[in-house]
């Protein structure tokens, strides 16, 4: 297989995992509040990367590189778990999963202005396209206008572009894509950690079992074992055409949020989705151009 194919594999096997996010970040968010869940999340998976890290005895990122990892960090461990989390307690799993599916409009956005790649017009359509069809969807059930809900969503998609490109520039100095976001996660575990336990509910047993199994999903799939195949896709098939493959996961969250949520999905939803997943075809066939770094 080429390398793009690698690639894209490699980055839906990542979307298929973190289409569980909303729906079970939704679980936990009924039992739990939305700062512990987004704490608690980093401080979970950071305890198992560092496990896994000092396990492989592998080296410590160079001074030069904690910058990049730390910015990462605000964006992939706090910025999107606590964004979503917020949202969660307003917006149905299903409505956030539309509007997430602009996602990969932001990381192409992002990818062009720092991390050197320059997609085709015929690209940007199909791009712009998709997240207009989200914009629109995310109006018309709103009644015209955003809600608080979509608010934080819109504002988890920025924050969560940036962490992709910043991470894939990671892989790409020499990191393995499991790494980075092992590291993300230990650097941030000063933080998550002591936070986790000051929060950590006095009666963890009146705590609803579904709200500990959907913290227990975004704490070990959705912050860690998914970025180990999303990160390596964006690196070996482009940040730009992989990320496009970001665009199914409205589809699964939509699937996801019907079965464990018990939400009633719209057709209107279910066009979106299916236009959307058109547009992903059109823009896999665009050419993108990476500029030498």
């Amino acid at each position: 297989m080429s390398r793009e194919t690698v690639g894209l594999l490699l980055g839906f096997l990542g979307v298929c995992m973190f289409a569980g996010t909303l729906p079970f970040t939704h679980l936990a968010v009924d039992g739990l509040s939305p700062i512990f869940v987004t704490a608690g999340r980093a401080a979970v998976a950071g305890l198992l990367a560092a496990a896994t890290l000092l396990f492989l005895r592998r080296k410590r990122p160079k001074r030069h590189q904690m910058g990049m990892l730390v910015l990462t960090a605000a964006c992939l461990v706090i910025g999107f778990p606590g964004l979503t989390s917020l949202a969660m307690q307003t917006v149905p799993a299903s409505h956030g999963g539309v509007v997430l599916g602009i996602l990969p409009l932001t990381t192409s956005i992002a990818s062009a202005l720092l991390a050197g790649e320059r997609p085709s017009p015929a690209f940007w359509l199909a791009a712009v396209a998709g997240a207009a069809l989200v914009v629109i969807f995310t109006l018309v059930e709103g009644g015209g206008a955003l809600g608080r809900g979509d608010l934080y969503l819109l504002a988890a998609v920025f924050v969560t572009a940036l962490g992709y490109v910043l991470s894939t520039k990671l892989v790409r100095s020499g990191f393995a894509g499991w790494e980075v976001i092992s590291w993300v996660l230990v650097v941030a575990l000063p933080l998550s950690l002591p936070v986790a336990l000051w929060l950590l509910p006095v009666a963890p047993a009146s705590v609803p079992l579904w709200s500990w199994i959907g913290f227990a999903y975004v704490s070990v799939i959705s912050q860690y074992l998914g970025f180990f195949a999303w990160n390596a896709g964006l690196a070996i098939g482009g940040i730009a055409h992989v990320s496009q493959v970001q665009l199914l996961q409205t589809f699964l969250t939509l699937l996801l949020a019907s079965l464990l949520n018990g939400e009633s999905i719209g057709l209107a939803a279910w066009l979106v989705a299916a236009a959307v997943l058109g547009l992903v075809l059109l823009a896999r066939h665009a050419t993108v151009r990476r500029l030498r770094s």
